[in-house]
């Protein structure tokens, strides 16, 4: 149990001791699980594997990472928390880190985050100070523990003042994938973060909001306060792309969770080899809801009615079941709605047990054994066969988009004569291997894949940059959370593909959760007050009633419009980027698809080293060049956005390039210098 602190003596002295010794708790920690012998506590080597993973995974989660504080903050209690508040009743002071940390006597020397306790560190304030005198946080250079300040919360002589430590947190400059924010989560993010398991959030949130973070910190605490049952369901973070994950993907081990997966939407609907593309009118079609109706006509079109009765001959004794009797069994599995492939499973016992019924009528007194083994018979199984036959989703999907009468009888009254054609392949592939599926095309066999299967849920799922997704996409990550909840990420404003999501109302229907709560993050944490201003100028143009991002950094940022001549706009951009470099912190040059190439050879005639994006930034190769179509989701302490014009003459149309633009315009944390050759769209005025 801590006990109240006496910091009349060098504090700082006696916080880096407290770290001192909490980093040998945590290796003490370590130690133990490393040191735990198995070998008597296992039965059979199946028992002995799982027990070592979990063990492994344990001994993973101790490590104490020397360049990531230990903790960043203390509270100092007015009374012991869920103590009665009695007149001279002693308080309490707690570490607050990314982990729990107790002593050799198991007393707590770091509480975790995620802990109760740990609450009023984010929520507390002048006006509702939660019983907390003092809030300590605490400044660090690598992992050294540098500076101290205090908020004394209950002393009403002492006027509420912004934190000097939490803006240079925000503000610090970052080389590598991004970190947590356990250190700086406001109290509207917090709130977001401890929302209970069994409700869905929906959280729109402008460039630099922290809706990304929140996500992932929201996971951490699920799996913090409902561990054991998230550890049978699964939980999984789903991304935009690949270099997006790989810049997330430390976020959640910094914080002692390494069993959440991540995967993008088309990983989930891999069932077949994407290698075509769709054009954008088609995409719009094959992402829309009512393709899921065609496909589930499609799909229960190869049921059909018996003609003749089942007859099944057991010993002496034949067994005839009706055509009409039959046709009734067909008619009620029909109308249960259930998956294709649990009614064709059901159908042989259903007529297995009008046989039993008949059985019993003649005196006879057959049992389940005799049951399975009907069904099993083969005039039963020819039968099922005929009226209910296997589906394989894949060739059903491939005969929809190949034949057109096919597709016409199931797509009447849902889809026009022009969405068809549309959709239509113009040269039918010959088979499922052969054909060039797109990546809306695995979507849909995901869908018939569900109608004939049903897919398995997960406990929680956390879907980020929801706003680029097709309603039937939305419907495929619904799937793996039918029976759990989810996070939903994104920002209309940010939309760039044709079928943008247009509300999250209409977002979290397809989704299957109506039910859920939509939370909206208007506060700026990342983007420089300049560097939203002017990005907003696009907001009226691009998603008219959205709230501006209110930027809340002391700190203005560094925001230029370098205009240059046609000819001279490459060794412009290229002197851009040398003087952004001098700074400490990454770089991100930003631009058109189209104008990579161009880039990417005056920065190498220019001698300067760059990255892709989803590389990792090291002290000595800070920059990456990224293409506009990949920059969402991803931050960099310093941008150079190059000829604006080209991002959004580079998309289909005029709004979705505005957008496109937006996005390019707030990935800077620190600064942004805007370099044009061409005039700057109308709408930056």
């Amino acid at each position: 149990m801590s006990t109240p602190v006496d910091d009349a003596l060098d504090p700082l002295a006696r916080e880096r001791s407290h770290l001192a010794s909490s980093r040998s708790a945590l290796r003490a920690m370590r130690e133990d699980v490393e040191s735990l012998d198995i070998s008597d506590v296992t039965a059979n080597w199946v028992n002995a594997e799982v027990l070592a993973r979990q063990i492994d995974e344990r001994i993973k989660a101790l490590a104490d990472l020397s360049d990531t504080p230990l903790f960043f903050g203390r509270l100092d209690y007015l009374h012991a928390p869920g103590a009665e508040r009695a007149e001279g009743a002693a308080g309490e002071h707690f570490y607050i880190g990314r982990r729990h940390v107790h002593d050799a006597e198991g007393d707590p020397m770091v509480i975790d985050w995620r802990a109760p306790v740990s609450q009023p560190f984010y929520r507390a304030s002048k006006k509702d100070p939660m019983d907390i005198a003092l809030r300590r946080r605490f400044g660090y250079t690598g992992g050294d523990l540098t500076a101290y300040e205090d908020e004394h919360l209950s002393d009403p002589a002492e006027a509420a003042r912004t934190s000097k430590l939490l803006q240079q947190e925000i503000e610090r400059p970052r080389v590598g994938p991004m970190r947590d924010i356990v250190a700086t989560i406001q109290p509207e993010q917090d709130e977001i973060v401890r929302s209970g398991l069994g409700g869905t959030v929906c959280v729109q949130g402008g460039p630099g909001t922290g809706k990304t973070a929140v996500g992932l910190h929201r996971v951490a605490y699920l799996l913090y306060a409902h561990r054991e049952r998230l550890a049978r369901t699964g939980t999984l973070v789903i991304g935009p792309n690949k270099s997006f994950l790989h810049y997330i993907e430390q976020v959640l081990p910094a914080l002692g969770e390494l069993t959440v997966r991540q995967a993008t939407v088309d990983d989930l609907v891999a069932h077949v080899e994407v290698r075509g593309t769709d054009d954008a009118a088609a995409a719009v079609v094959k992402g829309d809801a009512r393709l899921a109706e065609v496909l589930r006509r499609a799909v229960y079109s190869h049921v059909t009615m018996p003609t003749e009765a089942v007859v099944v001959v057991r010993g002496s004794r034949r067994w005839r079941v009706p055509a009409y009797e039959v046709e009734e069994i067909v008619g009620e599995l029909l109308a249960r709605d259930i998956r294709y492939g649990a009614a064709r499973e059901a159908l042989p016992q259903r007529i297995a047990h009008a046989v039993l019924v008949q059985m019993e009528r003649a005196g006879e007194a057959p049992d389940d054994r005799v049951q399975d083994a009907v069904a099993r018979n083969s005039a039963v199984k020819a039968a099922v066969k005929e009226i209910w036959p296997p589906v394989d989703p894949a060739k059903l999907v491939l005969r929809l988009l190949s034949d057109a009468d096919f597709l016409a009888v199931h797509a009447e009254g849902v889809l026009s004569a022009d969405e068809q054609k549309t959709i239509l392949w113009a040269k039918p592939a010959r088979s499922v291997k052969s054909a060039k599926w797109s990546a809306a095309d695995a979507v849909l066999i995901d869908e018939a894949n569900d109608i004939v299967a049903r897919t398995p849920s997960l406990g929680h799922v956390v879907l980020d940059e929801a706003q680029d997704l097709s309603p039937m996409q939305y419907r495929a990550v619904g799937r793996r959370c039918t029976t759990g909840s989810a996070t939903v990420l994104g920002d209309l404003a940010q939309g760039t593909t044709p079928w943008a999501t247009r509300s999250w109302d209409e977002a979290l229907a397809h989704l299957g959760k109506s039910e859920g709560v939509i939370e909206e993050l208007t506060a700026g944490f990342r983007v420089p007050t300049d560097v939203i201003t002017y990005a907003s100028r696009l907001l009226p143009s691009i998603a008219p009633g959205l709230t501006p991002v209110a930027s809340i950094r002391e700190n203005p940022g560094f925001f230029e419009v370098r205009p240059a001549s046609p000819e001279s706009a490459d060794p412009e951009v290229v002197a851009a980027c040398e003087e952004l470099l001098r700074n400490e912190g990454s770089i991100g040059l930003i631009a058109a698809d189209a104008r990579i190439p161009a880039l990417a050879e005056a920065l190498t005639e220019a001698g300067i080293s760059y990255l892709a994006p989803g590389e990792e930034t090291t002290r000595q190769t800070r920059l990456t060049l990224v293409p506009a179509s990949l920059a969402k989701g991803l931050e960099y302490d310093y941008v150079v956005l190059d000829e604006p014009q080209a991002v959004v003459d580079g998309e289909p149309d005029e709004r979705t390039g505005l957008r496109r633009l937006y996005v390019a315009l707030t990935r800077a944390v620190s600064g942004l210098i805007v370099v044009h050759g061409a005039p700057l769209p109308a709408q930056l005025g």
